[in-house]
């Protein structure tokens, strides 16, 4: 726990409307509130951001005229981020990117292209090296947005010696290796519910339990991990939505508190957060409360470095919100949001 009462944290967003890049604000855990929005960074469709454990450096995705990929900054002492360098390729940008703690492997997911990607980083100065490894996934499902593979995520295991894959349009979450070169080798592929569409993954502390969120079905699959071997085995389906909603909805961001306590699951379409508490021994979880996220179409959440807030974005309405988020019983209040950044992605926070 942190005597710290203000946070620096980041928005990723897509560049339309009034949107010029990556923004950033400040959460006073005195006043409860969201303060001075910024711009930190212009550049175009910043919608996935990772941060380094120590603070230094901030990677993007982004995208440049015709050609996509990931860019570096250097996080200065008020904030401020710095241009570092960028790799770009031709074609679409990444959904998603991720660092390892060591912050030696950068990783980034393809929705359009199919494709996981690996760098290294130069440990001087944080610059992103060429691809180490670009592998091309395989196959369809039976939703007609899986008409080839759309890989939404690409995260380390707690163990840091797998990279977890997860692709919406295969309905798979695949298992690889990181060898020291940056290089991939795949360990497991393991199929999913078919059509369920998964998007995005959440590890328990523990090290043996992992959530994964369905971006078609608006599920949340729980899974024990084996770090020995790599693999994961299923061993629950929940559903994030109440029993008499049966509009459109796609889920979206997965998190889980610190203590290993709650997981928390975000709604497009129905507009909200689902609460889930977890079994110490299992691991399974039990519904705990829908919560609005007081806008349309909520792409992400954060938790912040406390554990007692959380910060959500609303893509569609251009709003972020803030909740206080109750330790015991995990179950959210709202305290802001009036928050406007234009078209936000991804939330991120400085430790």
């Amino acid at each position: 726990m942190t005597n710290k009462t203000n946070f620096t944290g980041y928005i990723g967003t897509y560049t339309k409307g009034t949107s010029k890049g990556i923004y950033t604000f400040t959460l006073d855990t005195a006043r409860d509130r969201i303060l001075d929005v910024k711009l930190a960074a212009a550049i175009e469709n910043p919608t996935y951001l990772t941060l380094t454990e120590d603070n230094r450096y901030l990677y993007s995705v982004a995208k440049d005229g015709k050609s996509g990929g990931l860019s570096s900054y250097s996080i200065s002492d008020n904030g401020e981020l710095i241009p570092i360098n960028s790799q770009f390729s031709e074609g679409a940008s990444p959904c998603h990117v991720s660092i390892d703690s060591k912050q030696r492997y950068v990783f980034s997911g393809n929705y359009h292209k199919g494709t996981v990607e690996s760098y290294l980083t130069n440990q001087e100065d944080g610059a992103i090296q060429s691809a180490s490894s670009i592998i091309q996934h395989e196959g369809s499902g039976p939703d007609p947005r899986q008409e080839k593979p759309h890989v939404h995520y690409t995260g380390l295991t707690p163990d840091e010696n797998y990279l977890a894959v997860v692709d919406l349009g295969t309905d798979t979450l695949t298992t690889y290796a990181v060898n020291p070169d940056g290089k991939l080798t795949k360990v497991q592929l393991l199929p999913l519910k078919a059509g369920s569409g998964p998007r995005h993954l959440a590890f328990h502390p523990n090290g043996k339990s992992a959530y994964l969120m369905t971006e078609f079905s608006s599920e949340v699959i729980v899974f024990t991990y084996d770090s020995q071997t790599g693999h994961f085995t299923e061993k629950q389906y929940i559903s994030t939505l109440p029993e008499e909603f049966k509009e459109n909805n796609q889920g979206s961001a997965i998190k889980i508190s610190e203590d290993g306590r709650f997981v928390y699951a975000g709604n497009r379409g129905h507009n909200s957060i689902a609460v889930f508490s977890v079994n110490e021994e299992t691991g399974g979880l039990t519904f705990v409360e829908h919560t609005s996220t007081e806008g349309d179409w909520p792409r992400d959440f954060e938790i912040d470095p406390t554990g007692r807030y959380i910060v959500a974005s609303n893509q569609e309405s251009s709003n972020l919100v803030l909740f206080a988020r109750d330790e015991d019983t995990g179950k959210l209040t709202l305290l802001q949001s009036d928050i406007k950044v234009p078209y936000p992605v991804c939330v991120k926070f400085l430790g």
